[in-house]
């Protein structure tokens, strides 16, 4: 879980580091309308990469799957009563 994690948070650093590099090129545009369609490529680009990486299947370990189907079942457990 904690590796899962780890790996979406690298991946979310570099890709704000990335997209946080257009944004500084377009800003210097000097034209009004040049740097609104500077902004609008990026805001499609941006939305095609959110969209890609929903899409893509996330693969986790069995064992991962396992630990966190035991979490919640032991959840589901913990909220039985047996002395009602």
């Amino acid at each position: 879980m904690k590796l899962l994690q780890a790996s979406v948070m690298v991946v979310a650093l570099l890709g704000a580091t990335q997209s946080f590099a257009k944004v500084e090129q377009c800003r210097f545009i000097g034209s009004k309308p040049d740097r609104e369609a500077c902004y609008d490529r990026q805001a499609k680009a941006l939305a095609a990469k959110k969209a890609e990486a929903a899409a893509k299947p996330t693969t986790t370990d069995p064992i991962e799957r396992m630990k966190q189907d035991d979490e919640a079942l032991s959840l589901r457990l913990k909220n039985i009563c047996r002395g009602c």
